[in-house]
């Protein structure tokens, strides 16, 4: 009998530490987003861009794709993506019309994503050894470890960076959790959505233009070889100011790419040449996979 006050008792402790670890978390971003002149929606409700209603040119034709091989053989000094056919599965040159929408300028940072970790207590970004050798990554397991979390908890300076090692149910299970603190519906991008905010409406090969510029994005050219805080290639921008959309990490979207898979977009910062990082180029991957190379960014209806 005096087990249901004791229950009580500690339901409402847990409740008072969760609201205590978020204030803390939220605190903490809206001090380092005032010392880095970040905006301080990040701390709460990201940044937004609102994309307009009409026409857009989707996807690509053989002269891009071919510039993309190109790029890759020139970078990499082999062909191993022409000759895997990365670019065929390409949805092909045309206009669409899409109704307007509203998207993160920047995909969602760890500093955001902390936020939703302390008031949930969903599971931290992080992967096991065992796991990660199954996903088969030529990436070996001790370089995840510099974007795991500890103790619920983003790496030290990596506030500002991208959240990675999230599968596609963390994405969503974080739009969930932003709908309800908001009283607005939070959802990932479809991939027309993606690519129009990426690209712009003129059908151009990268968000600046059409001409490869390693200077303007995150990627293995020039880049770290690991992520950056979002933002940092403001001349990278689409034409509506959307930023990260090539290079830094790829992005889940909605739209299904088989059984178990979905579509992601917008290269990495592992990628060089970089025909990959083309809003037109469009890869595959399991729900299930956390990766160091993959995040995401949300429309909000």
């Amino acid at each position: 009998m005096a087990r249901a006050p004791f229950q009580a008792a500690r339901r409402g402790a847990t409740a008072l530490l969760r609201a205590a670890r978020l204030s803390l978390c939220l605190g903490l971003a809206a001090l380092t987003a005032l010392s880095s002149g970040a905006g301080a929606a990040d701390a709460a409700t990201p940044a937004l861009l609102e994309i307009p209603a009409g026409p857009f040119i989707v996807g690509s034709d053989a002269a891009e794709r071919e510039l993309a091989y190109r790029l890759d053989e020139r970078a990499y000094g082999h062909s191993v993506t022409r000759e895997q056919r990365w670019y065929a599965g390409e949805t092909d040159r045309a206009t669409i019309v899409l109704p307007a929408f509203t998207i993160t300028r920047t995909p969602i940072t760890n500093r955001a994503y902390a936020a939703f970790v302390a008031d949930t207590g969903h599971r931290a970004p992080d992967v096991d050894a065992a796991t990660w050798a199954g996903y088969g990554l030529v990436h070996p397991f001790a370089r995840s470890r510099r974007h795991a979390w500890r103790d619920g908890r983003p790496p030290p300076g990596r506030e500002a960076h991208p959240v990675v090692l999230v599968s596609r149910d963390d994405a969503l299970a974080y739009a969930g959790w932003l709908s309800r603190r908001t009283g607005q519906r939070w959802r990932l991008p479809s991939e027309e959505e993606w690519e129009k905010a990426a690209r712009g409406s003129d059908g151009r090969i990268f968000p600046w233009g059409d001409v490869y510029d390693a200077e303007r994005l995150n990627s293995h050219d020039h880049g770290p070889f690991d992520t950056l805080p979002v933002g940092t290639f403001s001349n990278g921008a689409s034409p509506f100011g959307i930023l990260d959309g090539a290079g830094q990490v790829f992005e889940w979207t909605a739209t299904p790419a088989g059984r178990g898979k979905a579509i992601v977009k917008g290269g990495s910062w592992d990628d060089k040449g970089c025909g990959v990082c083309r809003p037109a180029a469009r890869h595959g991957r399991p729900l299930i996979l956390k990766h160091i190379l993959i995040g995401f960014r949300l429309v909000r209806e």
